[in-house]
Formats: structure tokens, sequence, C-alpha cells
């Protein structure tokens, strides 16, 4: 199996921490040079130094504010002036915050929205030309488990998901002629600081301490634990290889089973 990713160039989002970082991590340790993409310079910088790194593999970092699209699109449309060529995409951006549908403001909505489903439309029509030339593309969209059964408290989230999750889908159809797929990579309970978050907001609307709330959220899994981001990762890391030629349109849960159907 080739999952040899050596002088392939992958452009990362949301990559300072959490499940961005680890897809940074293992792309970087397949030979891919990766260039990290977030809003915080320092934090960018930090990373950038814990990548894997062999002659003549490099890294760099770009920084732009994901809720900011101009910004997004000053900051690749400068970078692919440079004559950059990518070949990996990973879309990956922190969801909106949670609350009840109901009680949403539409600005929450149009906030989410912009930071996710416009920002992956204009980062793919930067990039996308230069994969149709190097004949080799892949888009991997970081969403959640919500696309297929929404999370309770996470209404805005669930929303935009859903959306990304169908934009996916009718991009994949369109680029697969060209040796491009784009495919969801649907994370369940991870070990992250954004999860460590929604349960201490969950533990406290219960009357319950967050490790005992961890513990009953554990026990929904069927492998009884949460994931560790580098479990994500690896399944990106796949889907970017050239063995997943032949995998495009899809929403692989990375979820230890928690989804109740096929």
């Amino acid at each position: 199996m080739n999952i040899d990713l050596s002088g392939k160039n992958a452009l990362v989002c949301g990559s300072t921490q959490g499940i961005g970082k680890a897809i940074a991590l293992e792309l970087a340790a397949l030979g891919a040079n990766v260039t990290l993409f977030a809003r915080d310079e320092s934090r960018l910088r930090s990373v950038r130094k814990e990548l894997p790194h062999a002659d003549p593999q490099f890294h760099d970092i770009l920084a732009a504010d994901f809720f900011n699209p101009a910004e997004v699109r000053k900051t690749i449309e400068s970078k692919i002036k440079e004559g950059r060529i990518y070949h990996i995409l990973v879309n990956n951006t922190g969801g909106p915050p949670p609350g009840l549908i109901l009680d949403a403001d539409i600005s929450e909505f149009l906030k989410g929205f912009n930071a996710h489903l416009i920002n992956n439309q204009q980062l793919v029509q930067h990039l996308v030309p230069g994969m149709r030339k190097a004949g080799y593309g892949r888009i991997i969209n970081v969403i959640s488990t919500s696309v297929r059964v929404p999370i309770p408290g996470l209404g805005v989230s669930n929303t935009i998901r859903g959306a990304v999750a169908s934009w996916a889908k009718s991009l994949s159809n369109e680029l697969a002629p060209y040796g491009i797929t784009v495919n969801n990579i649907l994370p369940g309970f991870t070990d992250t600081n954004r999860l460590a978050a929604l349960f201490k907001r969950k533990a406290e609307e219960s009357g319950m301490t967050q490790e005992e709330y961890a513990e009953i959220a554990k026990k929904e899994i069927p492998v009884q634990r949460l994931a560790d981001p580098s479990e994500t990762a690896y399944a990106v890391a796949f889907l970017a290889s050239p063995s997943a030629g032949y995998i495009t349109g899809i929403s692989l849960p990375v979820d230890g089973g928690k989804i109740p159907c096929l």
C-alpha cells in the first residue's frame, strides 16, 4: 500500500492544536511539505518546529483569521502567486459555539457559514487549478458526526456541518474526472479542548463534575473511550495518500462506533 507523501504539498487549516495539529504532524511524518494555516502566528511557528523534517522536505506557515474570509482569501492568493501548487487540502476550522438552535441569532449562522463553507469554497477555487495541473488532488474536510446524527446543544454547528457535507459531495462529482478526490472525516468524541469545554458546559447543566459527565459519555461509545486526535489524523492521511485514489464523495466516521446507524 502506497501512503508515501514525499514531494506532495499539503495545506492544513486549523493546525495549531487538536485534530488539525495531529493531521499536520502525520502528513509531515509521511513526507509531505506542510503549510500550517491558522490565525495565531506565534503558535504556528511553535508547531512548525514540531513537524518531522527530512531533507529536502520543508514546512511553512500562513496566518489569517478564518472568521474573516476576505483575509483568508488575500492570504491564499498571495501564496498561490508565489507559484506554489498544493496536492492536499485539509479544511478544518473550529466549530461554532454551543447553544440551542432556537436561541441562535442570525449572525451566528452567518459567522459559521463564512468560517466554514465560504472559506472552504475559496480555498478550493484557488488550489484546484494546481491540483489539476499536477494530476493529483486530495480535499479532505474535517467536520462532525452531526452530519449523520445532530448533536444536542450544537444547533448552529449541526446546520453548518451539514451544509459542508452536501457541498463536498457535489464537489466530489465535479472533480473526480481530474484525479481529485473530495471526502469528509466525521470525528466523534475526541480528546480536544473543544470537547472538554462542551463536557464542562453539559456537566454544569446536569449538576455533575466534568469528570463524572465524561465517564457517562464514554459509556455511550462502543469502544468505551475518547479518541486521540492522532486516530483521526491516520484516517485523513490514508485519504490523502495515492492508495485512496478510488475513494471519493464519502463521509467517514472516526467515532468508536457511536453513530447508531450504518
